[in-house]
């Protein structure tokens, strides 16, 4: 076999957002921005422009929505949630666009509920018209241009111990990974056989092909090491038992637009349009970034959103933009709902162009990256069915994104919290100790995060309540509380309590029983301060792990001191 260099892909905004102001005075005019007329200088009047309009929105957020129903029921919500929102907010923009076509003057119109804008293609003075609504937040241009990188050219799937799940029958069986990249290219044998196929399973936001396709190879690596089986003479995918599907960022010429990566999204959350159905997938990988470099790009942050309050986890590659002691972090990888991956040598070292943290975008408060997953010298899938040494955080994001399949495929009602939690808090730590903003939590383990969801076929989920939110102690004395785990929809997981927010030098505290289970759900927490704990409020938190399942209350401690009096 004789291993081919591999592109890079990134994906890059071609210009700033294009700031609507705000509304004119009732019976003034409202002047377009000076960027639109950037934008909108030296086109031809008679000709037209692609931009994408996002409107003000005081809408629900996808999670409230998603909180309207639990399991199935959750999902549907949530995809109904977003259209209604989205087709009552749109209904003036579209009523004036639809105006404006009978006139000649705008060509076409596509609607989006996952990020609640439309895809418009009119001419200057069509978009300037639009420009001024009072209720259109910004104007983009519709359009992103694609920066790839040569990178240069397996013992990876055995570094992440999945093999270890595998000799239990765990190949991620039942479960659905996704990718958005350039396609799939089904002459590899393995991923012929292993996608989901029929209407639902493939989408081109550009309607350039009925049926997957990859011409830039990129999209065929990621999914191969997703769910790759023996085909290039040993095992070099993850989940080799997971279906997938795939939906397609990049037209045949190279290029993108924004509202095509929207619609790619909002097919995720419903491949055949029936809400009701469940068809969208467990885990999506996003391996490209926005943007040419590091930076916040919260572009997609709607859609992400929306992802993750469907229980659908979004893993992506942190970037290739090399370690910066200031951050070299990229979007969508860096947004609070991602898990992000970074790439390390066989070596456990850091790859060279990996990125690396702090990042505080969309209000990020944990680590950047998350976790590492191998990805220097790793053989994968190409177009064409050949095979290539390959290097990059986006080969190492798939690692991530099988694994993912593997602890679903007797646990289908884990979710994305759970996932996360249970992958960053078994990796096996490199670097400083600790989570750290090279590393994350460090090296991708599947086989030790699968331990810590206990025996598979855990069914349903539980509450935790306490009978109080908080306790005063006074001086030594201790205080207590009553907690209360409760079942629901079968749940019978062993659930282990523990407290978090003091330090062993500042209280005691202690749980009877510290694990419940069937027969007994309610526990007994008493705390007992120490002198080096310091007067005042501290806020404390109980934590509830079992069956994959993760909650947490938070308890306020009101520490009084005596007062001591001086006698004469």
């Amino acid at each position: 076999m004789r291993p081919r260099l591999a592109t890079s892909l990134a994906v890059a905004a071609l210009s700033a957002t294009l700031v609507v102001p705000a509304a004119a005075p009732a019976g003034a005019a409202a002047p377009a921005a000076p960027a639109v007329e950037a934008l909108l200088a030296g086109v031809d009047p008679d000709a037209t422009v692609s931009v994408l309009v996002t409107l003000r929105s005081d809408a629900a957020s996808p999670a409230s929505l998603a909180a309207k129903g639990s399991g199935r029921s959750r999902h549907e919500s949530l995809v109904r949630g977003l259209r209604a929102a989205a087709e009552a907010r749109q209904r003036g923009v579209r009523d004036d666009l639809d105006r404006l076509a009978r006139r000649g003057r705008v060509r076409s119109q596509d609607p989006l509920w996952v990020t609640n804008a439309v895809a418009v293609r009119a001419t200057p003075d069509a978009v300037r018209e639009i420009a001024a609504r009072p209720d259109v937040a910004s104007i983009v241009p519709d359009r992103v241009v694609i920066t790839s990188t040569l990178l240069p050219p397996e013992p990876n799937i055995d570094a992440t111990h999945a093999p270890q799940l595998w000799a239990g029958g765990r190949t991620g069986t039942g479960v659905v990974v996704a990718s958005l990249d350039s396609g799939v290219d089904t002459t590899n044998p393995d991923l012929a056989a292993s996608w989901r196929g029929g209407t639902n399973s493939w989408f081109d936001p550009y309607g350039q092909h009925a049926a997957p396709v990859d011409l830039l190879g990129h999209g065929t690596s990621v999914m191969g090491t997703m769910v790759g089986d023996t085909d290039a003479g040993s095992p070099y995918g993850m989940a080799p038992g997971a279906r997938w599907v795939a939906a397609r960022i990049y037209d045949d010429a190279g290029g993108s637009t924004l509202s095509a990566i929207h619609q790619a999204f909002q097919w995720l959350l419903d491949p055949d349009h029936d809400p009701a159905t469940d068809d969208a997938p467990d885990v999506v990988n996003l391996s490209w970034v926005l943007g040419t470099g590091a930076g916040c790009d919260l572009s997609l942050e709607p859609d992400i959103a929306a992802l993750r309050a469907a229980g659908i986890l979004p893993v992506a590659a942190a970037g290739n933009f090399a370690p910066s002691a200031t951050g070299s972090s990229a979007s969508p990888a860096n947004y609070p709902e991602v898990l992000s991956v970074g790439a390390v040598t066989a070596n456990n070292t850091i790859a060279s162009f990996s990125s690396t943290g702090p990042s505080t975008c969309g209000g990020r408060t944990r680590v950047f990256p998350d976790l590492v997953a191998p990805g220097k010298t790793i053989l994968a899938a190409d177009k064409g069915g050949s095979y290539a040494y390959v290097d990059g955080t986006s080969i190492a994001a798939p690692h991530v994104a099988g694994a993912v399949a593997l602890l679903m495929q007797d646990r289908p009602t884990l979710t994305p919290d759970a996932l996360t939690s249970a992958l960053t808090g078994t990796a096996h730590d490199l670097g400083a100790p600790g989570p750290d903003s090279t590393f994350g939590a460090g090296l991708l383990d599947v086989s030790a995060a699968d331990a810590e969801f206990g025996p598979t076929g855990v069914v349903g989920d539980f509450g935790l309540t306490v009978d109080r939110p908080g306790v005063a102690m006074a001086g030594s004395r201790s205080a207590g509380v009553v907690l209360r785990v409760q079942p629901r929809d079968g749940f019978t997981a062993p659930t282990t309590l523990s407290l978090e927010g003091l330090s062993a030098a500042e209280a005691n505290w202690w749980f009877v029983p510290q694990q419940l289970g069937s027969g007994r759900w309610t526990s007994a927490l008493r705390i007992q301060a120490l002198p080096r704990l310091s007067p005042g409020v501290h806020r404390v938190t109980v934590r509830a792990k079992g069956g994959g399942r993760d909650h947490t209350v938070v308890l306020t401690l009101l520490v009084i001191r005596p007062l001591h009096r001086a006698w004469r």
